[in-house]
């Protein structure tokens, strides 16, 4: 009897970006907005920004967000701006985070750029 190893489950970016939601929501990230990217073809499914409270907030949301990564073995690429903190980018290759401190997405005020895509429902 030959024996079978497991089939490994992919996660679809649907799933992935429901567990992204849920991390941020209990870890007291503000202002969540996740624009959906995947019809438009462009460089990734999803963006979704954030806000933390401090430097300290946001650093740890990039941590959950990598240990999540890792628990799930999902695809991590980097983070850009960790050592500041006021705005960092987390890239997940199919969706990447913008974790910004409020004053800091007030005057980039990313969503605005993209307006012409549609919020994500999931």
């Amino acid at each position: 009897m030959e024996a079978t190893l497991p089939q490994k489950r992919t996660t679809t970016p649907a799933e992935k970006l429901d567990d992204l939601k849920r991390l941020l929501e209990e870890r007291k990230a503000e202002r969540i907005v996740c624009l959906d990217l995947a019809e438009q073809g462009f460089f990734t499914e999803s963006l979704v920004v954030l806000t933390a409270n401090s430097a300290r907030h946001a650093r740890s949301l990039a941590d959950d967000i990598a240990a999540l990564c890792h628990e799930r073995s999902w695809e991590f690429l980097r983070a850009e701006g960790y050592v500041v903190g006021r705005w960092i980018l987390v890239d997940l290759n199919d969706i990447v985070l913008n974790i910004f401190l409020e004053p800091v997405r007030d005057l980039y005020h990313l969503e605005s750029l993209w307006g012409f895509v549609k919020e994500s429902t999931t």
